[in-house]
């Protein structure tokens, strides 16, 4: 072979690498954007479910390709059938895309969404466990407040809210006939769960003309510019739709549920039902986004308490030892949480704000609106609740606080923590900062929002002004608490307690009145797993952070972690462990058995980031802050 021809194969040889370069790089580009395309119209088909959701998730629907659709709440579903094969085709048409030829950020997002419509699918067979009627969290709860925080952007926001309204019976009459479907299948709540609902019910159609759904509207309309005659006309015309649309609903639930709260075959947890441990683990996925065994959660949990007793343990023998340094007041400790220099929500949320920048990456420049529960409500809703905005409008943002459930001082400052910075509200807005895919914003990860609202509450302890060893106290006291609450979650739903089981429990850790065991009994089986998200989510934050302070070596820092898992946003720890990098956290195996993706077109609980009720519980030997 002469030199010249091996010199004109070599530029041959070059040139086709060259080529299948380019090509492989245009068949990689076109994958992505057919991936896009993709997503887009996921999102835009499954926001598009219900008014509710399409108005909370989009200021601008035009925007996103959106036009007229629709006013509907969705309906509850008891086909089990279809919800599989609809999960089943979404998850073929995903895994049709060749994730190798995807870029990071796609990959991403195809691992999210793969993930959440796995456990879906999972979930399906399961569908009459659900239950869309939950102390605190249940359709009844949380409608008027989705209702009441409906903004109107324009006239036209007004027209089709009100005509959501009119929809309102139809709604609630889905709800009705997935209870009679529970019931014949014996899955109906226990009785004590339906009285509760029952009263839920009551207190909303005994408002009568104080209705917050009356004064939110008159709110809410006064920044449109409309003529008197029009803003009285749409005053009067949604007082006639709470009248004749709103209230009838309620009470025909009230009405339904009475006439079925005998028809519960099980008083106690998941575990009494057939194939229910089975549900509660696929619940339990979808909840933490934990792959962890159930035993493993409970193995876990024990874990993290004991480690927590032990540092209260040491806290509280250094100030015993020397309890000047550890307090500038002989009161007791109990007497020392009302933080006189906090007492204002604005003034406790930019105090948080700049306590938290050294350890967090900058937040986004916002604005908060603090509003109060009403005081005839305040029994039936969370202490406090985050309102999530729409993606395309994450400036305006509020937080709702009920002051039935606060106590002191301590409990307002660690509340907005949770629900403000460095919680719920900033994980939100600096996550949107970050220009994600829209059908990342559909898929509800309860233990990574609730996990990281409720890791933030922790460190805000050590934010407010009480000194370490006291501060340290009162996290670990906060700690262990919600701990009791996740371990009788598990024993109660996975292995079978009954209530003098419970009650048992809970003496062991000094709680001993037996009607505030039954508070939580009632609230553990009307929800089951609620607890977790919170608590399990929050340890599996922890996990993540001792991992990643062993692999990182010298180059750790708080910023550098809490940026990583804010970046990579809501997804189970799975996927956050894989998307941190390969040589971050390999010891951990990988499932993709992980996520939620609810199969119900009603408004959930995804909308109300809130703290768990456990402020029922009596403080056994300190002060926490739930």
């Amino acid at each position: 072979m002469t030199k010249k021809r091996s010199v004109i194969l070599l530029l041959f040889a070059s040139l086709l690498l060259l080529l299948t370069a380019a090509l492989s790089q245009t068949s990689a580009k076109s994958e992505n954007q057919q991936f896009e395309d993709y997503t887009k119209q996921f999102f835009r088909q499954e926001v598009s479910g219900n008014t509710i959701s399409l108005h909370y998730m989009l200021k601008n629907p035009t925007d996103y390709g959106i036009r007229k659709i629709p006013v509907t709440y969705g309906h509850c579903s008891t086909d089990t059938k279809a919800a599989t094969a609809s999960i089943q085709q979404s998850l073929e048409q995903l895994r049709s895309y060749d994730r190798a030829n995807l870029s990071k950020e796609n990959q991403l997002t195809y691992d999210v969404m793969e993930d959440s419509l796995t456990l879906s699918l999972a979930q399906a067979p399961y569908l009459l466990y659900d239950e869309p009627l939950t102390p605190l969290t249940g359709t009844q709860s949380q409608l008027p407040v989705l209702l009441s925080e409906y903004q109107f952007h324009t006239e036209n926001d007004v027209k089709t809210y009100l005509n959501l309204l009119t929809k309102t019976p139809d709604y609630f009459s889905s709800i009705i006939n997935f209870e009679k479907a529970k019931a014949q299948s014996d899955l109906f709540m226990p009785a004590y769960c339906a009285d509760a609902i029952i009263e839920e019910c009551k207190a909303f159609i005994d408002m009568g003309a104080d209705n917050y759904l009356i004064s939110s509207f008159q709110n809410r309309l006064a920044p449109l510019p409309l003529s008197k005659q029009q803003a009285d006309h749409y005053r009067e015309e949604n007082s006639n739709c709470i009248s004749n649309y709103v209230i009838p609903a309620y009470q025909n639930l009230l009405t339904a549920l009475e006439s079925l709260k005998d028809s519960g075959k099980n008083s106690d947890g998941l575990a009494h039902l057939p194939n229910g441990k089975n549900f509660y683990e696929t619940l339990v996925a979808a909840e933490t986004g934990s792959h962890r065994s159930i035993p493993q959660l409970q193995e876990l949990t024990k874990r993290q308490m004991a480690d927590d007793l032990s540092c209260l343990q040491t806290a509280l023998t250094t100030c015993r030892k020397d309890p000047l340094a550890s307090s500038s007041s002989s009161a007791p400790l109990s007497d020392q949480t009302s933080l006189p220099d906090f007492d204002e929500p604005a003034e406790i949320l930019s105090t948080l704000s700049q306590k938290m920048k050294n350890a967090f990456p900058k937040p986004p420049d916002v604005t908060t609106n603090i509003k109060y529960v009403q005081k005839s409500m305040e029994e039936y809703l969370s202490p406090a609740f985050y309102m999530i905005p729409s993606i395309d409008n994450t400036k305006n943002n509020t937080i709702y606080i009920n002051k039935g459930h606060l106590p002191d001082g301590l409990s307002l400052f660690t509340t907005l923590a949770h629900e403000g910075y460095p919680g719920h509200l900033y994980q939100t807005t600096y996550y949107a900062s970050q220009n994600p895919s829209p059908v990342r914003s559909l898929l509800n990860y309860g233990g990574y929002t609730e996990g990281w609202a409720t890791y933030t509450e922790m460190i805000s302890y050590y934010y407010t002004p009480l000194p370490k060893n006291q501060a340290t106290i009162l996290q670990k006291n906060s700690s262990l608490m919600l701990g009791l609450y996740a371990l009788a979650d598990m024993g109660i739903h996975y292995d079978g307690w009954t209530f003098a089981e419970t009650v048992a429990f809970f003496r062991q850790y000094g709680i001993q009145d037996t009607d505030t065991i039954q508070d939580i009994h009632t609230l553990i089986i009307g929800d089951p797993g609620n607890y977790l998200k919170y608590y399990i989510g929050y340890v599996e934050f922890l996990e993540l952070k001792k991992d990643a302070v062993e692999n990182w070596g010298d180059k750790f820092s708080q910023k550098r972690f809490h940026k990583a898992v804010l970046d990579i946003g809501p997804a189970s720890f799975d996927v956050i462990r894989k998307h941190l990098g390969r040589s971050f956290l390999q010891k951990t195996p990988s499932q993709m058995f992980l996520s939620f993706f609810n199969i119900f077109p009603q408004p959930a609980p995804y909308w109300l980031q809130a703290q768990p009720k456990t402020q029922t519980v009596l403080r056994p030997a300190y002060i926490w802050s739930w």
